[in-house]
């Protein structure tokens, strides 16, 4: 059968290092190009995708600046972008995360775009940008190069309209072309859960189609989907390759980055996400084995991220994992929250801020966000947590003492004994220990407790009562009861740790 293949809209990521500018480009973008009408619908959550139209062609820009998002999804297979714009700031120059960025994009080989931003500022020097960008491996048209170089104001608007031609004229260079009528295959930009809606998840397809009432999954969940919106939040009835698509209808919430792929049926789909990798595999078994501290965690530089892991990873104590989910180079995002949330993890933030707009997260949904200047505080907080996770779920606490007198009645797994209170008090609901000749025999519960044959709330030391109990081993006479509750164990925060 013969393809039919369309063009595609180009999807682009915004990359570089922080505070260059990433975030102040995508909304002088956004706002060279809206339209002045507002986004219809509902959904008001930031979607993470955008799409916005220039010389009657689209082009889609994944909202989540930052190399860290980029390679979270990569990591997960996903084909996530057709065209990397390198942000450098005019006075700066290249930076660390510029060079980690720089690695990323060569080793996804996407074509690539540098935005010298900030050129409005009193000590902007593109040139020594360029020589820089040249030691740093990317070698600019102006120096015999394929890159082509964009000189750029976030502020003032300068130079934007020229950034999204030259968009453009790449994307056409690339023939960018798609199937319709390929298997459907995307991945998750964000994904949010709505307290009316259920799981929302924004969506960029590689290939393919989407419609109301397709059956997809991913890694972690399937679905139906429900209804199908534009980036602007206004309902449509199907989406194409290189669309920014927001859709309802997920089981739970998908993780940022995972494979989406389209089903002939909901069985098919809802098979799906039980393929594990193997290394989601190994994840599992370890959790099973061992209780798991999850971090996130963020630092000032690369060389403390790394020193920090390596560190983290010497606490590890046999019956404590811990698994670091995510890490990175900048401040503390919503979407680091969010990812904190979703896995039950504490984040870690070394010599770098959080971003407000995450603070305030992080605080409604009671995400602990630990901040360190130093080491050793990191280190001793760590500690800290592992022995607070390494203490068993519950501990016994005993709350009565009986001696067994007489026998009474059994039936099944009931039971009816006299006995009398040695030590305590003993009322209704508290679990028992069976205790014969100093060796335990079993559990069991009290179901009810009397006195002269009368339902009584409780009983004190020294009082004899009748007790029904539930449990599988027969209790005889002389036996001892221990009667106790479940609580969880406690640590003092503001206590020092002791040092292992």
């Amino acid at each position: 059968m013969e393809k039919t293949t369309i063009s595609k809209p180009p999807v682009v990521v915004i990359l570089g290092h922080i505070d260059h500018g990433k975030t102040s480009l995508l909304l002088a973008i956004r706002n060279e190009a809206f339209t002045g009408q507002k986004p219809g619908g509902e959904i008001t959550q930031h979607i993470g995708a955008y799409q916005i139209e220039k010389n009657g062609k689209k082009i889609t820009f994944i909202d989540t600046p930052g190399h860290e998002a980029f390679s979270q999804m990569r990591s997960r297979g996903a084909k996530v972008a057709d065209i990397a714009v390198l942000v450098v700031d005019a006075q700066e120059g290249v930076k660390s995360q510029t060079k980690e960025a720089i690695s990323h994009i060569k080793k996804n080989q996407i074509p690539m775009i540098v935005a010298i931003n900030k050129i409005d500022k009193p000590q902007a020097n593109p040139e020594k940008v360029k020589r820089e960008l040249k030691e740093a491996g990317v070698l600019v048209e102006e120096f015999g190069g394929n890159v082509p170089v964009v000189l750029t104001s976030a502020k003032t608007g300068f130079g934007i309209d020229d950034l999204l031609e030259m968009i453009l004229l790449l994307a056409e260079m690339e023939n960018l072309k798609t199937d319709p009528l390929a298997e459907t295959q995307g991945f998750v930009v964000e994904a949010w859960l709505d307290p009316k809606k259920g799981p929302i998840a924004t969506l960029i397809l590689n290939q393919g189609e989407l419609k109301t009432g397709d059956f997809i999954a991913t890694e972690s969940t399937f679905g139906k989907i429900k209804r199908l919106e534009d980036w602007q939040g206004k309902k449509i009835e199907r989406a194409g390759a290189g669309d920014p698509v927001v859709i309802v209808g997920f089981e739970k919430v998908p993780k940022v980055g995972e494979i989406v792929k389209r089903f002939s049926s909901l069985h098919e789909a809802k098979s799906f996400p039980k393929e594990k990798k193997e290394e989601e595999k190994r994840v599992l078994y370890v959790g099973e084995k061992a209780k798991v501290l999850n971090l996130i965690l963020k630092a000032d530089v690369l060389g403390a991220l790394e020193a920090i892991e390596s560190i983290l990873k010497s606490l590890e104590k046999e019956n404590v994992v811990i698994r670091i989910l995510e890490k990175g180079v900048g401040e503390v995002t919503v979407n680091d929250v969010e990812l904190a949330e979703l896995s039950k993890s504490f984040i870690f933030a070394f010599r770098v801020k959080t971003h407000p707009l995450a603070e305030e997260l992080a605080k409604r949904n009671k995400v602990k966000i630990f901040s360190f200047s130093v080491i050793y505080e990191l280190v001793e907080k760590a500690r800290k947590l592992i022995m607070i996770i390494s203490q068993p779920p519950f501990v016994k606490k005993e709350v009565g003492r009986m001696k067994v007198l007489v026998e009474f009645w059994r039936e099944k797994e009931r039971q009816i004994v006299g006995a009398r209170i040695e030590k305590g008090e003993i009322k209704k609901g508290l679990l028992l220990e069976i205790w014969r000749s100093k060796e335990l025999i079993g559990e069991g519960k009290i179901v009810n407790v009397q006195r002269n044959k009368k339902d009584i709330e409780k009983a004190k030391e020294g009082e004899e009562i009748g007790i029904l109990v539930e449990g599988k081993e027969k209790i005889e006479k002389g036996d001892i009861l221990v009667a106790f509750v479940k609580e969880r164990p406690t640590i003092n925060e503001n206590e020092p740790v002791r040092k292992s």
